[in-house]
Protein backbone atom coordinates (compact mmCIF):
# COMPACT_ATOMS: atom_id res chain seq x y z
CA UNK A 1 0.00 0.00 0.00
CA UNK A 2 1.29 3.49 -0.87
CA UNK A 3 2.20 5.85 1.94
CA UNK A 4 0.28 9.05 2.54
CA UNK A 5 1.58 12.15 0.84
CA UNK A 6 1.89 14.81 3.57
CA UNK A 7 1.02 18.30 2.37
CA UNK A 8 1.22 21.57 4.25
CA UNK A 9 -2.27 23.05 4.59
CA UNK A 10 -0.83 26.57 4.35
CA UNK A 11 1.10 25.70 1.19
CA UNK A 12 -1.92 23.96 -0.32
CA UNK A 13 -4.18 26.94 0.46
CA UNK A 14 -1.68 29.40 -1.06
CA UNK A 15 -1.38 27.25 -4.17
CA UNK A 16 -5.17 26.96 -4.48
CA UNK A 17 -5.47 30.74 -4.19
CA UNK A 18 -2.82 31.27 -6.90
CA UNK A 19 -4.49 28.68 -9.17
CA UNK A 20 -7.92 30.28 -8.71
CA UNK A 21 -6.48 33.77 -9.35
CA UNK A 22 -4.88 32.56 -12.60
CA UNK A 23 -8.12 30.83 -13.67
CA UNK A 24 -10.14 33.99 -12.94
CA UNK A 25 -7.77 36.04 -15.09
CA UNK A 26 -8.22 33.55 -17.94
CA UNK A 27 -12.02 33.36 -17.56
CA UNK A 28 -13.40 36.91 -17.16
CA UNK A 29 -16.92 35.56 -16.58
CA UNK A 30 -15.71 34.13 -13.26
CA UNK A 31 -14.56 37.39 -11.60
CA UNK A 32 -14.80 37.01 -7.83
CA UNK A 33 -12.59 37.38 -4.77
CA UNK A 34 -9.99 34.66 -4.38
CA UNK A 35 -11.35 32.33 -1.68
CA UNK A 36 -9.84 32.22 1.77
CA UNK A 37 -11.20 28.70 2.33
CA UNK A 38 -10.73 25.36 0.61
CA UNK A 39 -13.47 22.73 0.68
CA UNK A 40 -12.07 19.33 1.69
CA UNK A 41 -15.30 17.42 1.68
CA UNK A 42 -17.22 15.59 -1.00
CA UNK A 43 -15.11 13.63 -3.46
CA UNK A 44 -12.94 16.57 -4.51
CA UNK A 45 -10.81 19.35 -3.07
CA UNK A 46 -11.75 22.77 -4.33
CA UNK A 47 -13.61 26.06 -4.05
CA UNK A 48 -17.27 27.05 -4.46
CA UNK A 49 -17.70 29.81 -7.07
CA UNK A 50 -20.42 32.34 -6.15
CA UNK A 51 -23.86 31.12 -7.33
CA UNK A 52 -24.63 34.41 -9.09
CA UNK A 53 -21.66 33.83 -11.44
CA UNK A 54 -22.70 30.28 -12.17
CA UNK A 55 -26.24 31.36 -13.07
CA UNK A 56 -24.93 32.70 -16.38
CA UNK A 57 -22.27 30.08 -17.13
CA UNK A 58 -22.55 26.94 -19.21
CA UNK A 59 -21.31 23.62 -17.91
CA UNK A 60 -18.49 23.77 -20.49
CA UNK A 61 -17.37 27.13 -19.08
CA UNK A 62 -17.46 25.80 -15.51
CA UNK A 63 -15.48 22.69 -16.58
CA UNK A 64 -12.87 24.84 -18.37
CA UNK A 65 -12.55 26.96 -15.22
CA UNK A 66 -12.10 23.82 -13.09
CA UNK A 67 -9.50 22.48 -15.57
CA UNK A 68 -7.45 25.67 -15.19
CA UNK A 69 -7.62 25.40 -11.40
CA UNK A 70 -6.46 21.77 -11.68
CA UNK A 71 -3.54 22.84 -13.88
CA UNK A 72 -2.40 25.15 -11.08
CA UNK A 73 -2.67 22.32 -8.55
CA UNK A 74 -0.74 19.76 -10.57
CA UNK A 75 1.85 19.24 -7.82
CA UNK A 76 -0.86 18.11 -5.39
CA UNK A 77 -2.18 15.47 -7.77
CA UNK A 78 1.00 13.38 -7.75
CA UNK A 79 0.31 9.98 -6.24
CA UNK A 80 -3.41 10.31 -6.70
CA UNK A 81 -5.61 7.85 -8.49
CA UNK A 82 -5.70 10.00 -11.64
CA UNK A 83 -2.40 8.59 -12.93
CA UNK A 84 0.56 9.96 -14.89
CA UNK A 85 -1.45 10.96 -17.96
CA UNK A 86 -3.71 13.24 -15.93
CA UNK A 87 -0.73 14.68 -14.07
CA UNK A 88 0.66 15.78 -17.44
CA UNK A 89 -2.75 17.21 -18.47
CA UNK A 90 -4.76 17.56 -15.26
CA UNK A 91 -8.53 17.69 -15.52
CA UNK A 92 -10.64 19.60 -13.07
CA UNK A 93 -13.68 18.21 -11.34
CA UNK A 94 -17.06 19.88 -10.98
CA UNK A 95 -19.23 18.65 -8.11
CA UNK A 96 -22.85 19.77 -7.94
CA UNK A 97 -25.41 19.03 -5.24
CA UNK A 98 -28.59 21.04 -5.46
CA UNK A 99 -27.56 24.64 -6.01
CA UNK A 100 -24.09 24.13 -4.48
CA UNK A 101 -21.18 23.70 -6.93
CA UNK A 102 -17.50 23.11 -6.13
CA UNK A 103 -14.70 23.29 -8.72
CA UNK A 104 -11.42 21.56 -7.97
CA UNK A 105 -9.38 18.39 -8.29
CA UNK A 106 -9.98 14.75 -7.41
CA UNK A 107 -8.43 13.94 -4.03
CA UNK A 108 -5.22 11.98 -3.88
CA UNK A 109 -5.86 8.48 -2.66
CA UNK A 110 -3.42 9.02 0.21
CA UNK A 111 -3.46 12.72 0.96
CA UNK A 112 -2.81 13.99 4.48
CA UNK A 113 -2.88 17.69 5.38
CA UNK A 114 -0.51 19.01 8.04
CA UNK A 115 -0.09 22.47 9.52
Amino acid sequence: MARAQAVSLKEFTRTVQAAVKAAIEKHPKFKFEVPQEVAVSYLIRGIPPPPELLANATFSEVQAFANDIAAGLREFQAGSTVGAEAAARPLGVVYSAGSHIVCGIPPAEFFALKE
